[in-house]
Parts: structure tokens; sequence; C-alpha cells
């Protein structure tokens, strides 16, 4: 029998892969870069899903007279994702907001302060611009020579002074911000401006974020109906000390810079201020509302302004409580109740203990249901309490009182509780007549995974 020739017919056969190779390339490629992408954008969203306490959709959000959006991208850090959004206000928006107040905030946070606290006239309208995947914090100069450069482009294009444009960036810290690549795209974003774009612009303030995080409410005016809409990012490093990672609401209301500026800061601590995900303040905090008063109803006054403020309210709560539902990793979100505390302070310390603690959220994390958890966290919160006056419930299943287990709890009970998305811990301290509400998720290994390579 022949002896093969090994080499010769691996050689061969290498000869005859390549012409098919080249031929099924040649025939495809146009389908084959589409797969591709179809693949890439398959794995990602294996690697990323969507929350699952997230809401079924966004809401369909109304148009809001005097507020125009558009967004792009930019290549800031992400690929073949919106990365860049940004707004323009009609002449007559009045600004309000509040910032972190971080030792550290960003250089973008420091010019937003200064430019409020002018109190502008609004003649000239408004504009925000918002890049993620970069924060420019802790950038010394060169940061704040970026913020000068993005906020001058954009009054440049849209023909406005620069004190009336409002920037924010979210994303890595320590790293200067390519402001290159945002004033290179600030001509198609201005081509791009429309009152119907404001969900692109959720989409492009993300960083971490599983899904664009939307609100809304309508009161009747007088004269007519009075819109409000909001956005927000946000998904680790919340435990805000003002306001929460970035937010921007929207309102066609007649009112001043005064009044709005009083109604935002009143609703701050009961919203964006009760919430945390990881104990961690953000560098770049923002929350911005602007009121075009493009609304046909008349000033805000009396019973509509009693309406307009409630609603307010409700749409910063439910932004606020959106950012609990996408916290890194999490599959529940937890209601912190604290009641009968000695003091308003008192109580906060008892909520956050038991909120921020680690193993509080890893045990709701496991579905076990360890109270012994909760009363360390009320334990080490430097609140006053007494043993014997302390009362813990998981929902409406009362856990512990009087120094020790209820008699007719079960872990049964408490197990199957667990099991739930939507957990309320509630604690009486007994002390006294102040209360505390706030929100927060619980730690898993995925927490971990996110934050171990958020930089590469």
């Amino acid at each position: 029998m022949a002896k093969t020739d090994w080499k010769a017919e691996a050689k061969n056969l290498k000869k005859k892969v390549r012409k098919l190779k080249d031929r099924v390339t040649e025939a495809v490629s146009g389908a084959a870069s589409g797969a591709l992408n179809e693949v890439a954008a398959v794995v990602h969203k294996a690697a990323h899903p969507v929350s699952p306490l997230a809401p079924a959709s966004f809401p369909a959000l109304p148009v809001i007279r005097g507020a125009e959006f558009a967004s792009i991208g930019a290549g800031i850090k992400y690929r073949n994702r919106k990365d860049v959004m940004l707004v323009r206000l009609a002449p007559g928006t009045v600004m309000a907001g509040a910032f972190t107040r971080s030792t550290t905030r960003s250089g973008c946070v420091r010019d937003c302060e200064a430019k409020l606290a002018l109190k502008a006239a609004p003649g000239n309208g408004a504009a925000i611009i918002v890049n993620s995947g970069n924060s420019n914090a802790f950038t010394g100069k060169i940061g704040d020579k970026a913020v000068a450069d993005v906020t001058g482009a954009v009054a440049k294009a849209l023909g406005i002074p620069a004190t009336r444009v409002f920037s924010s960036s979210t994303g890595v810290i320590g790293e200067p911000l390519p402001a290159e690549k945002i004033t290179a795209v600030i001509g198609d974003l201005t081509e791009g401006l429309t009152e119907a774009a404001i969900e692109g612009a959720a989409q492009a303030i993300m960083t971490t974020d599983t899904f664009p995080k939307g609100a809304t409410a309508t009161i009747e005016g007088e004269g007519g109906p009075i819109h409000i809409a909001g956005i927000a990012k946000g998904s680790g490093m919340i435990a805000p000390d003002m306001a929460t990672m970035l937010v921007y609401i929207f309102t066609d209301a007649k009112i001043s810079q005064a009044g709005l500026q009083k109604l935002v800061s009143r609703h701050v601590d009961d919203s964006f201020n009760s919430i945390t995900v990881d104990s961690d303040t953000s560098t770049s905090d923002t929350l911005l509302v602007a009121a075009t008063g493009q609304s046909e109803a008349a000033p805000l006054k009396g019973a509509v302004l009693k309406a307009f403020d409630a609603a307010l309210a409700q749409v910063m709560q439910d932004l606020a409580l959106q950012v609990v539902r996408d916290g890194e990793g999490a599959t529940k979100l937890i209601e912190v109740r604290v009641s009968g505390a000695a003091t308003d302070a008192d109580a906060a310390k008892v909520a956050f203990a038991i909120a921020n603690s680690p193993l509080v959220k890893t045990a709701v994390a496991g579905e076990d249901p360890n109270w012994g958890r909760i009363v360390m966290a009320v334990g080490k919160s430097g609140a006053q309490a007494e043993r014997d006056r302390l009362t813990i419930r998981f929902g409406d299943i009362l856990v512990a009182e009087k120094g020790w287990k209820s008699p007719g709890y079960s872990e049964d009970a408490g197990a199957s509780y667990m099991k739930g998305q939507e957990l309320v811990i509630d604690v009486g301290l007994g002390m006294g007549r102040a209360r505390r509400t706030v929100w927060t998720c619980d730690l898993t290994d995925r927490y971990v995974a996110i934050n171990a390579d958020y930089r590469s």
C-alpha cells in the first residue's frame, strides 16, 4: 500500500479551506457584519441583564413645551450607544436644583452651583448638556477647562450666555474628560433637537443602569393642563447627600425661580435623600429642575400650587425609587420604616444603619430572615434605643418584641416573606414620635462583579 504524504495532504486541505473561506466571506460579508453585531448585542444583553425590579416599560412622557431634546453617541467610553444628551430650554425658563455636598465633587457640579447662585434673568433661555462614561471629577484645572469648553461650545451653538448652560458628567472618576469628543457632536445635537426625544436623552445618561428611568404627572391649572416629566440615571454609588446621581425634571408651569427652588428643596429629603444602594455618595450628584412657563395655565397659586407641589413630590419619589430598583445586582426592593424615635436625627440614623448594613442586605439576598442583623444595626446606629421597647416586623409579621423573639413568630413565616421581591422592614423604637422611611436593595454577587471591573 502506498505511503500517504500527510504534509502534502494537509497543505492541499488548507488551500481548499482558505478558498472556501474567501468565497463565503465575499458572499456574505454584509450579512456576516450584521450577524456579528447581533451576536455582540446578545452577548452584551446577557452580561447586563435588566433588573428584575424594573418597570414594565419606559413611561409615555408628555411633551413639555419649551423643552427640546437630542442625544448622540460620541464614543467617550462606550461603543455603539448614546452617551451625550442636550436639552434646549425656551426663553423665560427658570432653573432650580440641588447637588452633592461631597468635598471631591466634580467641576460640573461646582459650575452648576455657581450658575444657579447667580439667579440670572431667564430671558435668554437655558441649556443642559450631559455625558456618560466619564465623571470629570478630581481632574484639576484640566477638568475645569473641559467644563468651560463644553458649556461655551453649547452657548455659541444655541446663541445663549454660557452662564445659562448647565453641564453634568457621570462615569469613571479621575480621568480627563475628552471634551473635544463632545464639542465635535454639538452641531449634530443642535440639529436634532425636538420636543419628542426625551426617552433618548434618558438612555444617553445611563452608565451601569439596566433601564432608562422616567416619571410624569399632570395637573389641571387655571386655563389649561400643567405637565411634569423627569428622567434620571443611577445604579451604583448611591447614598445621596442632597439629591441623587443625575436627575432632570421639566415642567411647563409658570413659577418664579425662588418658588421653584423652595418646592425642590422641600422634597429632596423625602425622595432622593431617602435612598441608598451601597452607602457611597457620588462626586457628581445633580438634580436640575426647569420650568419653561409655556403652559396655557395661569401662574401657580392657591390650590393649583398645592396640587403642583404634590405632583412634583410624586415625580421625585418615583424617580428615586427607580434608582433603587436598578441598584447594581439588585433582586429585591427593601423599604425600611423606623418609628418611635426620640428625634428625627435618631430615626434617620437607625433607618440608614439598617439600609446600609452589608449583613442585612446579604441576608435579604439569600432570603434569610436573620432578624438578629437588624438588632445589630439598631444597636450600632448611635440612636437612643432600649432592648425591651424595640419591635421588629417583616411586613405585618411581628418578629421581635419586649427584648426577644415574639412568641407567635415562626422562622418558616419569616423565610416565606423573604421570598418576595418588595419587602418592608419595620422597626419601632418606642422612644418618641419621630419617624423616617428609606429605601434600599439587597446586596448580591452581581454587585461585586459589576464593580470589580467597572473601568475595563
